[in-house]
């Protein structure tokens, strides 16, 4: 057995020991857990049903001395053709708790789609704003979640971090705590957990009260402006927008104005509605995809002078 092999099986028995050995499974093609639909397989995968699951999973993996990421909803990524080399963790940790003073508490893996509506039901606003973006609870926290909102105006960029509370986390020293906004250090597209490999286990969020009509009408807004200028997931799977928001100008501007819109490589293709979406129109492969985003550098580099930054995570072998 290669040391790799060994590692592999030393962090699979320690799973079995604690979690149903059926659910530790190997060769695990990703795509079909990305919103992308993109992606190699896993040499190892297991999916976490609580936070204490995800606690013991990834502190498996650190202990074995093997690779791992944790995996949401699988959006904002774009996963390699050659898969993952290490131990995959779909977290499926959701659950959630409710406080009479607008405070929820609920494990990373919800998904905020369901959070939110649980919110609008109950009479708790501020996270009605964010309808429509594919995005688990961890996920959300991780990138500071944002929108342009409140409908009709679009007057501001509404970012997760006006809701937050505190989270729970795994730290880089195995130790888990509670951490407040200071310690995430949100910024646009960007906490400290993008610099350190913490795992954030449950976050805890502050809603104010609010009126279910008024914040349905602000998500059917929401969801109508959205899909006037986004590309929907059910017909054209994407990981949102590929390249890092350029102030003043626009990526997707700049991308449009080299006449870059619905150019294609093998299955992956600029949106014909936003230049700064790429569509999977088929079987599209990571390595058409990392083609097109070369192309769309190499011309707004060449016409403009800019430098277009991905903000997609790139995961696993390419």
């Amino acid at each position: 057995m290669t040391p790799a092999t060994l590692a592999y099986a030393d962090a699979a028995a320690r799973l079995a020991s604690c979690l149903e050995p059926a659910r530790i499974r190997t060769g695990v093609a990703l795509g079909p857990y990305t919103t992308f639909r993109i992606g190699g397989p896993a040499d190892l995968f297991v999916e976490v049903q609580n936070a204490d699951e995800l606690a013991t999973a990834v502190s498996t993996a650190r202990e074995a001395g093997i690779s791992w990421f944790v995996l949401g909803l699988g959006a904002n990524i774009l996963v390699g053709d050659g898969g993952f080399r290490g131990l995959v963790i779909r977290n499926a940790a959701s659950h959630t708790q409710w406080f009479d003073d607008g405070r929820v508490c609920s494990e990373s893996g919800t998904i905020m789609r369901d959070l939110i509506m649980d919110a609008v039901r109950r009479g708790w606003s501020g996270l009605e704003h964010y309808v429509g973006i594919p995005s688990s609870l961890g996920g959300a926290v991780w990138q500071n979640l944002h929108f342009l909102s409140p409908a009709p105006e679009r007057a501001r960029t509404m970012f997760l971090a006006e809701v937050f509370d505190s989270c729970e986390i795994l730290a880089e020293d195995g130790a888990r705590r509670s951490v407040d906004a200071s310690y995430v250090q949100f910024g646009y597209d960007d906490t400290v957990f993008h610099h350190r490999r913490d795992v954030v286990l449950t976050a805890t969020l502050k809603l104010s009260a609010g009126d279910p009509a008024t914040m349905r009408r602000v998500m059917e807004e929401n969801l109508s402006w959205r899909g006037a200028r986004h590309p929907w997931l059910d017909w054209f799977p994407s990981a949102g927008s590929i390249f890092k928001k350029i102030e003043g100008v626009g990526a997707g501007r700049l991308i449009d104005q080299c006449g870059l819109k619905g150019y294609r490589h093998g299955d992956a293709q600029i949106s014909t509605i936003h230049a700064n979406i790429i569509v999977n129109v088929g079987r599209a492969t990571a390595a058409d995809v990392r083609a097109v985003i070369a192309t769309a550098q190499e011309r707004v580099q060449d016409t403009f002078g800019y430098h277009l930054e991905p903000e997609i995570g790139f995961i696993g072998e390419f």
